[in-house]
């Protein structure tokens, strides 16, 4: 199993960013596949999730903290998942990763830097 993610950087507040999850060594499809984010000394927040299609149909779901501003959007033939993160604030500023959990453990990706700063 290998999540790999992409797309961080250094954003100026209001910009956009788009991430990229690219998944491997599973059915992807049949897996909730979230964004979680952790900023600097502090504990892991859950970020957004896009449950799985070959459940229920496949949703988007989000922390109110970035409802509006971020979209989630998977694409199982690629197997990858994507997160686009527009209207960036200084406090989105955190190492995003990708995960999933399979129902005996959670998987992670590297991760991927994103901060806004002007």
């Amino acid at each position: 199993v290998q999540l790999v993610e992409s797309g961080g950087g250094l954003v100026q507040p209001g910009g956009s960013l788009r991430l990229s999850c690219a998944a491997s060594g599973f059915t992807f499809g049949n897996y909730d596949i979230n964004w979680v984010r952790q900023a600097p000394g502090k504990g892991p927040e859950w970020v957004s999730c896009s449950s799985a299609p070959n459940r229920d149909g496949g949703g988007a779901y989000y922390a109110d903290s970035v409802k509006g501003r971020f979209t989630i959007s998977r694409t199982n033939v690629k197997n990858t998942m994507d997160l686009q993160m527009n209207s960036l604030k200084p406090e989105d500023t955190a190492v995003y990763y990708c995960s999933f959990y399979d129902g005996l453990r959670n998987f992670w990706g590297q991760g991927t830097q994103v901060t806004v700063s002007s």
